[in-house]
């Protein structure tokens, strides 16, 4: 008899629990908030696109009553045929209030999306839609765009590299080439241009910075140049820095896997506060982005319902660029830096906290045509829009 009874609740059990996954999902709490990310990588790639899922982890914890959800992987690779407006549309099918769009490479989609629903909140990162004063100003209703001065990130990473090389070549593993690849870039020149001298005290003469570019923001096989021979060319080639500027980490690895070999030989990543851990004892520091701040400033306007019409060029806190709360952006030292090295590293970033301002001439493009004339400081419009790579700088200023 007991054996009946027990054979009969496991049959109800199974059964309700059939029953159960038919049942349509419970509806989200009448006061949740639910944003929606559009992202480009894998949530989880180590760069970019998780810098922007801990972002929203972020705003969770900040921010009662916040839900997010994501679509990852939104590129032509991964989900051929697929737009992100598309993409956009499923995540406000499931509840999204708000979206946000974590790639330059969604310009075009968050146009679109927002042109069929003007009256949802968007944000996209990168970009300059929503800038009044930039060359591409669209008066979108519900539009903003968010981004981080990294440029400062480019010139601190740029220093950490000149400190450490010991045969003044720099290998630069760049994207694709627009103006926001091609500033910062520069940005990196002209901070290992100035450690090289200041700090170093060598002759900008014997300061070689190379860059080349794969073609998109991580490897796409037959489509990008693949970023890992591009490593191992630098590393053959008497460049003992490597510097990513990738949403991935092929820089680092290969850069490991050089010394594990025999080559004295470092490398500075990028996008994501932890990658230094992909292989610490190579790695001289991150540059990352802290998308945290800016997306609860942006949830919070939608929340309650004073979404602005803005565009946001996050600054660095400089009393702390690596407080999480407060900090668009920072810079985590690795290992595989000197002490000593790391102590002119943090007098350089006291200079820039300190009005250090090294977007002023003379400073001349890559063709010998003046930037800057001589005492003469860029305006945001000029550092934000920079047709070339500079003087100094070897590699493409425009794709072929």
């Amino acid at each position: 008899m007991k054996k009946t009874v027990i054979w009969h609740t496991i049959v109800v059990l199974v059964i309700a629990s059939m029953l159960m996954a038919f049942l349509p999902a419970a509806p989200a709490a009448k006061d949740e908030f639910i944003f929606g990310i559009v992202m480009v990588g894998p949530y989880n790639d180590h760069g970019w696109s998780e810098a922007s899922y801990i972002a929203g982890q972020y705003v969770e914890k900040q921010i009662p009553g916040t839900k997010m959800i994501y679509i990852d992987k939104a590129n032509s690779s991964d989900r051929p045929g697929t737009t992100g407006d598309q993409l956009a549309e499923e995540l406000l099918k499931q509840g999204a209030k708000m979206i946000v769009f974590n790639s330059d490479d969604f310009k075009d989609a968050s146009v679109e999306f927002n042109k069929k629903h003007p009256d949802v909140p968007v944000l996209h990162v990168s970009g300059d839609l929503a800038w009044k004063d930039g060359k591409n100003f669209a008066n979108l209703k519900n539009y903003s765009n968010l981004m981080s001065q990294m440029e400062y990130g480019e010139m601190i990473g740029g220093c950490a590299a000149a400190l450490a090389t010991q045969t003044g070549k720099i290998g630069y593993v760049g994207p694709l080439i627009n103006d926001e690849t091609r500033r910062f870039a520069n940005g990196t020149y002209l901070g290992a241009k100035y450690c090289w001298e200041k700090y170093a005290k060598k002759d900008a003469k014997d300061l070689k910075l190379k860059v080349t570019w794969i073609g998109f923001w991580f490897n796409i096989p037959g489509v990008t140049a693949d970023p890992s021979t591009v490593s191992d060319d630098f590393l053959n080639s008497g460049h003992d820095v490597l510097i990513s500027a990738l949403d991935t980490m092929e820089a680092l690895v290969q850069t490991k896997k050089a010394v594990d070999g025999g080559k004295k030989a470092w490398a500075v990543a990028y996008d994501y506060k932890d990658a230094c851990n992909e292989a610490p004892e190579v790695c001289l520091g991150v540059r990352y982005f802290n998308w945290g701040p800016g997306y609860v400033k942006f949830v919070k306007a939608a929340m309650d319902g004073s979404y602005p019409n803005t565009w946001e060029w996050a600054a660095p806190d400089w009393k702390d660029i690596n407080n999480p709360d407060t900090s668009a952006m920072g810079f985590a030292k690795g290992k595989g830096l000197s002490a000593d090295n790391a102590k002119n590293l943090d007098a350089f970033i006291a200079e820039l906290a300190g009005g250090l301002n090294l977007w002023k001439g003379p400073i001349k493009w890559q063709d010998g045509t003046v930037f800057l004339k001589d005492g003469e400081k860029a305006t945001d419009q000029q550092i934000w829009y920079q047709p070339q790579l500079l003087e100094g700088v070897e590699g493409l200023s425009v794709s072929k």
